[in-house]
């Protein structure tokens, strides 16, 4: 394989892996998950009879939701951290 054949492929992995970093912090696939656990919540709730299944249902989505905005800020610190500790 010539080096221009690798560098093409090199290229093609950089757009796929571009696009799937793009997809892991889109506000699509945020409201997309929020929506599905929305969904199966209020269908378990409904069926093991619970009184406000359609209201209830929003705690786990809430609790998804909060997780999505803090988790970057926790990343953030944990790279620092260990940056600061790999860099002594």
């Amino acid at each position: 394989m010539d080096i221009e054949q690798r560098i093409q492929k090199i290229e093609e992995r950089n757009v796929r892996v571009e696009a799937e970093k793009a997809w892991e912090t889109s506000a699509f696939r945020v409201c997309s998950i929020m929506l599905v656990t929305y969904v199966v919540a209020c269908g378990v709730l409904f069926v093991i009879g619970n009184e406000n299944p359609f209201r209830n249902a929003f705690i786990p989505v809430i609790g998804y939701f909060l997780s999505t905005q803090s988790l970057p800020f926790i990343k953030r610190l944990w790279i620092n951290r260990h940056l600061s500790e790999n860099s002594k």
